[in-house]
C-alpha cells in the first residue's frame, strides 16, 4: 500500500514537472510571440511613419512642381511682354531712324508751370493736327518748377518729350512792384529755347503756351511762314496772334501783316536770330496773321485774367483752310512790303473830326485815321474797341505806327501816326 502511495506520488512530482515544463515552454512562446508583435508593431510604425515622410516629401514635391510650373507661365509671360517691348522699341527706333531722315521743319514747345488741366487741352489740340506730321513737328513740353501734376501730366502722353527747368535763384527786379512772375517766364523762355537750339540742333522753335487752342492749318501757316524767315533776316519771328483779332475787326484769313509790335502767343523763332539776339531784336519785325491761329483760354494765369474779357475772349480762331503751299508770300519781304503797304494805305479815304466811327461806317472801301499822339490814338482807339495799350513807344500791332483792323465789314481801318506817312513815302492828303 506504502509503494502505490509513493509510486503514485512519484507520478503527481513527474506531472508537476511536466507541466511547469509545459507552462514555461508556453511562456516562452507567449514571449517570442509578444517581442514579435512588438517587433511587428514597430516595423509598422516606422512603416507608418516613412510612408507619411514619403507622402509629405511627395506633397512638398508636388508643391515645388505647381511653384515651377507657375514660375514656367509667369516668366512666359514676361518673355512675351519683353518681346512685345523689344518689338516695340525696335519699331520706334525704326521709325526714330525714319524721322531722322527727315528735316524737321521745326520743334514746337509748349511752355508751362502749375495749369494741368489747362496743360492737357492745350496738349490734346496740338495733337489733333501734329500727330500725321510729327516728324516735321516733334513736340516738347517744358515745365518751369517742380508742380506734380503738371509733370505727371505731361509724361503721361508718349507723342511727345518733356523737360524741366529748375530755377531757384531769387528774382531781382528792374523797377519796384513788378510782377516777379513775369521774370521767371522769361528766364524759362530763354532756358527753353538754348536747350531745343543749342542741345537738340533744331533750326526752328515755336512757341505755344499752355493755355491755347490752335487752328486746323497753324502747322502749315508756319511751315509756309519758315521760308520767310529763311530769306529775309529783318523779320525777328512769325507769330499765330493778332492784339486785335476779335471777331468783329477780322476779316481776310489769308491776309497776313508786318508788324514792329512783337505779337506772341504762338510764334516761330529761327537759331541764327536767337544766336545773334538773345535779348533784343534790333529793329526787326514780326509776321502776323489778320485771323489768329492760336486762341487764348487762359483766364487764370501770371497775369491775372488781364483783359481775357475784353480781348482775348472774343478772339477769332481761324475756321477757313488756308492752301498755304499755294500762296506767294513774297510781298511780306522787307524789301517789298513797305511799297505793298503804303499803296493800300495811300488808297484808304482820309476821315477827319469827331464822330470817326460812325464816318468810318458809312465810307465804302478802306479808311484813313491820323492820330497825334499816344493819348490820340488811345482815344480812337477805345471809340473802336481795339487795343489801346502801348508798349516801349509801338501801339500793338502796328507797322511803321499804323494799326490796322476791319471794322464789322471787309472794310479796313488804317490808324496812322504823325510820322507813318514820312516812313511810308505817303504824301498827305
Amino acid at each position: 500500500m506504502a509503494k502505490v502511495f509513493c509510486d503514485f506520488r512519484f507520478l503527481l512530482l513527474v506531472a508537476a514537472g511536466v507541466f511547469i515544463y509545459i507552462q514555461m515552454r508556453l511562456f516562452a512562446t507567449q514571449s517570442g510571440y509578444a517581442d514579435r508583435l512588438a517587433a511587428a508593431i514597430e516595423a509598422e510604425n516606422h512603416c507608418t511613419s516613412q510612408m507619411r515622410s514619403l507622402i509629405d516629401q511627395i506633397s512638398l514635391q508636388q508643391g515645388r512642381i505647381v511653384a515651377f510650373e507657375e514660375e514656367r507661365k509667369r516668366l512666359e509671360q514676361e518673355c512675351g511682354q519683353m518681346k512685345s517691348l523689344v518689338q516695340d522699341l525696335e519699331r520706334k527706333d525704326l521709325q526714330r531712324l525714319t524721322d531722322k531722315m527727315q528735316v524737321p521743319v521745326a520743334a514746337v514747345v509748349v511752355i508751362t508751370c502749375n495749369r494741368a488741366d489747362y496743360l492737357e487741352r492745350t496738349i490734346n489740340s496740338v495733337l489733333k493736327y501734329q500727330r500725321p506730321i510729327s516728324s516735321r513737328f516733334p513736340l516738347f513740353v517744358s515745365q518751369d518748377g517742380s508742380d506734380p501734376d503738371v509733370k505727371s501730366k505731361a509724361l503721361s502722353y508718349d507723342q511727345l518729350s518733356y523737360m524741366q527747368h529748375l530755377d531757384f535763384e531769387p528774382v531781382q527786379t528792374e523797377r519796384p512792384g513788378e510782377i516777379i512772375a513775369y521774370y521767371k517766364i522769361a528766364s524759362h523762355y530763354k532756358w527753353a529755347l538754348d536747350v531745343l537750339f543749342y542741345k537738340h540742333n533744331f533750326s526752328r522753335v515755336i512757341i505755344l503756351e499752355d493755355d491755347m487752342d490752335i487752328a486746323p492749318d497753324f502747322f502749315d501757316y508756319f511751315e509756309a511762314a519758315a521760308t520767310l524767315l529763311d530769306k529775309d533776316k529783318s523779320i525777328m519771328a512769325v507769330s499765330s496772334w493778332n492784339d486785335n483779332g476779335q471777331k468783329q475787326f477780322v476779316h481776310d484769313s489769308y491776309e497776313l501783316y508786318r508788324s514792329d509790335f512783337f505779337p506772341g502767343l504762338g510764334w516761330m523763332l529761327v537759331r541764327s536770330i536767337w544766336d545773334e539776339l538773345k535779348e533784343n531784336h534790333k529793329g526787326r519785325q514780326f509776321i502776323r496773321p489778320e485771323v489768329c491761329r492760336t486762341y487764348n483760354f487762359g483766364e487764370h494765369g501770371s497775369s491775372f485774367g488781364l483783359f481775357f474779357k475784353k480781348y482775348l475772349e472774343p478772339i477769332k480762331l481761324n475756321d477757313v483752310k488756308v492752301n498755304w503751299r499755294s500762296m506767294d508770300l513774297s510781298y511780306l519781304l522787307e524789301d517789298r512790303y513797305s511799297m505793298h503797304f503804303a499803296n493800300t494805305v495811300k488808297k484808304a479815304t482820309p476821315v477827319y473830326g469827331a464822330d470817326m466811327v460812325l464816318k468810318a461806317y458809312n465810307i465804302d472801301g478802306d479808311v484813313r485815321i491820323k492820330y497825334k499822339d499816344q493819348s490820340d490814338f488811345e482815344n480812337i482807339a477805345r471809340q473802336f474797341g481795339i487795343f489801346e495799350e502801348w508798349k516801349d513807344g509801338v501801339p500793338r500791332t502796328a507797322y511803321k505806327g499804323v494799326v490796322v483792323f476791319r471794322h464789322q465789314t471787309s472794310r479796313r481801318i488804317f490808324l496812322v501816326g504823325p510820322e507813318s506817312l514820312k516812313l511810308l513815302q505817303i504824301e498827305e492828303s
